[in-house]
């Protein structure tokens, strides 16, 4: 099988691709009635892809942090889009969300010649506008997964974060709808300010004022490990007899050992408003009830193949994504795993040459 036949096969059993006869592409995403405007109504399309690269382009690639599987997945798809457009590119990561002056830097970086456009996953949604449109005069900017202001934005390859926290309330409504006996919940958002976690927050809070759930303590903080221990830790200490712990999937993930070392985990359930693989094992294994899913595999093709039709002329859909589907033990499967999670074996490519190689 070719290359670009397995990426095929993977996305065909991910229920993300559909093989035409002729050998073409076709992804079904969703796009927004208005672009760049998440509130928008979302308009199903067939998005095809261009099947090859009309030149060698190198791509400046920027994200947030490579510290959780989230962002891994997300460089999955980006490296196996890349390879089949014969695309080359160089990642830069942040170091996190606190980061910003780290990433304007890094963005400034990426308006040398040696690069010809630049995907953008933002540590904010508006510090880096003066940077962006700056650099956009000079070449496309593609936003990748995390929202930003639009401003000098060329296209964005998203889905609405609100819609994921929507889908994470939605799932406890269904469970404890209004009117019910109350539940309580600890709500970890992630970063305070982050482009993402405004928009996840008002669309899980919204949602869950549908239900007899309430919110008892919030608390933010980076997506990284430790720092979700501590917060997950603290939540815990003052609430102990809290009925969820709600947030981000870094947090479900340290969630799941501390509620067994514990003595909790069948007091206190976890629900992640994303998926990674370890979130993902969490929900196979029951010790998760639920995670949205926003396919970051597919986000990151789309990026790459959105940034080669900005540099070609060739951009006619500026911003589309994948349908946000909520996974739970009952759903698990290679239809949500092939579009969402990296395969265990990939490690992080931070620089790959126009045709494949390192």
């Amino acid at each position: 099988m070719s290359a670009r036949g397995g990426i095929s096969a993977l996305m065909l059993a991910a229920g993300l691709l559909v093989c035409l006869p002729a050998g073409a592409e076709v992804w079904p995403l969703e796009t927004r009635s208005r672009a760049f405007d998440d509130t928008s109504a979302a308009v199903p399309i067939d998005y095809v892809p261009l099947d090859h690269a009309a030149r060698p382009w190198r791509l400046c690639i920027l994200y947030p942090h490579l510290k959780d599987a989230y962002w891994l997945s997300v460089n999955y798809g980006m490296v196996e889009e890349a390879r089949r457009l014969g695309v080359g590119f160089d990642v830069f990561e942040a170091g996190g969300y606190p980061n910003l002056a780290r990433q304007i830097e890094q963005l400034r970086g990426c308006a040398g010649d040696e690069f010809d456009a630049v995907i953008l996953g933002a540590v904010s949604y508006g510090g880096l506008t003066p940077a962006v449109e700056e650099i956009a005069r000079r070449k496309p900017v593609i936003a990748a997964v995390n929202d930003i202001d639009d401003r000098g934005i060329a296209a964005k390859a998203s889905v609405p974060w609100a819609g994921m926290g929507a889908a994470a309330g939605h799932f406890i409504a269904a469970r404890h709808p209004a009117g019910s006996p109350p539940v309580t919940v600890a709500w970890f958002p992630g970063p305070e300010g982050a482009g993402w976690v405004s928009f996840i927050e008002a669309g899980f809070r919204a949602a869950l004022a549908e239900s007899s759930a309430q919110v008892v303590i919030t608390r933010y903080g980076d997506t990284g490990t430790e720092q979700q221990v501590l917060l997950v830790e603290e939540a815990l200490e003052a609430w102990p007899d809290v009925d969820y712990l709600i947030g981000s999937g870094p947090m479900a993930e340290v969630a799941v050992p501390i509620l067994r070392a514990r003595g909790a985990s069948g007091k206190v359930a976890v629900v992640s408003t994303y998926l990674s693989h370890a979130v993902y094992r969490g929900v196979m294994r029951g010790r998760i009830l639920a995670a949205p899913t926003d396919s970051p595999v597919v986000q990151g093709r789309l990026a790459v193949e959105m940034a080669v039709r900005a540099l070609e002329g060739r951009l006619d859909v500026r911003h589309a994504g994948p349908a946000v589907r909520v996974v739970t033990p009952d759903t698990t499967g290679p239809s949500v795993t092939e579009g969402s999670l990296a395969p265990a074996s990939f490690v992080p490519v931070f620089s790959l040459a126009p045709g494949g190689g390192p």
